[in-house]
């Protein structure tokens, strides 16, 4: 355990530091039965799509109503710290921040939670392209001064 714990801190997920008070945006969801195993867990891998549904609206909470109105980012890594189990019927919140920018790219950090009880932090990386295109390019100057002034953590560069 000891050793997962120091591997998830080398590549940048620490739950230790994820606190429901890290995060300005939340969405809401209910886990569905068809995201559940037969046991009712809701099955590992749709944490990842809990993570795009709330990053969308997150989008749309910074000001960006649209498909054509957002920027356009292709997932390069995701990744995924697994502290408790969602079930069937559960109510979570879905906390989603950006935690970092580089150049041409962005950290975005997730943390999934049944009221304060912490059961996933997740972190996908993405990259930015020209609109219409897979070009990459400096992401925009306007996003970045966007994300800082809504986030109550101020992402990295």
């Amino acid at each position: 355990m000891q050793k997962a714990v120091c591997r998830l801190r080398a590549i940048g997920i620490s739950s230790a530091m994820t606190e429901r008070s890290d995060f300005a945006f939340f969405h809401p969801l209910r886990v569905r039965w068809a995201e559940c195993d037969g046991q009712g867990i809701v099955f590992n891998v749709n944490y990842f799509l809990y993570y795009d549904i709330a990053i969308w609206e997150w989008t749309r909470a910074l000001g960006y109503p649209t498909w054509d109105t957002a920027p356009e980012f292709l997932t390069a890594h995701a990744e995924a710290d697994f502290k408790g189990s969602a079930f069937f019927d559960d109510n979570l919140d879905i906390g989603i921040r950006a935690s970092r920018f580089g150049t041409k790219s962005m950290d975005v950090t997730g943390a999934v939670f049944r009221g304060d009880e912490l059961l996933n932090v997740g972190k996908i990386t993405y990259i930015y392209v020209k609109k219409g295109t897979r070009e990459t390019a400096p992401v925009p100057r306007d996003f970045i001064e966007r994300v800082a002034s809504f986030e109550k953590l101020p992402p990295s560069r």
